[in-house]
């Protein structure tokens, strides 16, 4: 009858391109933001140019002259280095912390979340600023150091290329560590508490119960963790900046400080633009592996 039951749907609402209509919007904001300025850096990556004046073509050199650069074969190393710090050792801290919070079910747990958490909404230039007082020679550490009689491993910890990448390094873990316990703790907290019984009432002991059901139960929030942190190793600029300047030497260079470096202080816009391009796809290549294997194991 006319005017009763429900209308149907326009021929527009169920064309094939409605779905891309609703996501036009947010789209065409990631392309103006994201896609524009990724195609620019190729453009750029293509030609020799100081930026400004006149800029030369000269195709693919800049990547050709990039497998034989010292600077940047160190700084892509580095990074590879920062990948241990910032994802697997925040990752298995994390985990293991997490699991012990969990197990002994710790009065007050929000308050412990929001400290472990602290280090995530710290600006990092004041991160940086702070642990730069922390490892500079008569800094808190080598204090503490010599409080404790180990005078000998007093240094400039900053300053020493065989501990400057280490102790940058270090920052990131401390970083790094608290977003991935929180992500480990979220996981956890869905997990039925009657699984934890029933292995209580098999014996299992706190490693097997870790082992056979905590660790199957987060792989989803491990493999985001594992993105996130590797993210943030891969793109890491401001602490490298603010602590060492790509020094001692090229013991602490990273690829968004090689960016920066040939960029604004050789005035190299192509080389540069061709170290962005480069870590761009390092970063995709293994984040997909990574999210790969976690739907694989999931």
């Amino acid at each position: 009858m006319p005017g009763s039951g429900r209308r149907r749907p326009s021929a527009v609402a169920r064309g094939s391109l409605t779905p891309y209509l609703f996501i036009l919007p947010a789209f065409l904001v990631y392309g103006a933001f994201a896609l524009y300025p990724l195609g620019r850096a190729a453009q750029f990556s293509l030609f020799e140019w100081k930026g400004f004046g006149a800029s030369t073509f000269v195709g693919l050199s800049n990547y050709v002259d990039l497998a034989g650069d010292a600077d940047f074969l160190a700084a892509i190393g580095n990074a590879l280095v920062l990948i241990v710090f910032y994802a697997v050792i925040p990752l298995a801290v994390g985990l293991v912390l997490a699991a012990i919070l969990r197990r002994g079910q710790v009065r007050g747990m929000g308050f412990f979340r929001a400290v472990i958490f602290l280090p995530q909404v710290i600006a990092l230039v004041v991160v940086a600023v702070a642990w730069r007082q922390i490892y500079s020679p008569s800094g808190l550490l080598n204090t503490l150091l010599g409080m404790v009689g180990l005078d000998a491993l007093t240094h400039g910890w900053l300053g020493d290329p065989g501990t400057a990448l280490a102790a940058v390094g270090f920052i990131g873990t401390w970083v790094e560590m608290g977003l991935v316990m929180l992500l480990m703790l979220s996981g956890m907290s869905r997990i039925p508490a009657e699984l934890f019984e029933a292995a209580r009432l098999d014996g299992a002991g706190a490693v097997r119960e870790f082992f056979a059901i905590t660790l199957p139960a987060v792989r989803g929030e491990i493999t985001v963790a594992l993105v996130l942190t590797i993210i943030a190793a891969l793109k890491t600029f401001d602490l490298v900046y603010l602590t060492t300047s790509g020094g001692p030497g090229n013991s602490t260079t990273v690829p968004s400080y090689e960016v920066y470096f040939r960029a604004f202080d050789l005035r190299e816009v192509g080389s540069a633009s061709a170290v962005a391009i480069v870590l761009t796809a390092l970063i995709f290549v293994i984040n997909v592996g990574v999210t790969r294997i976690g739907e694989r194991e999931s």
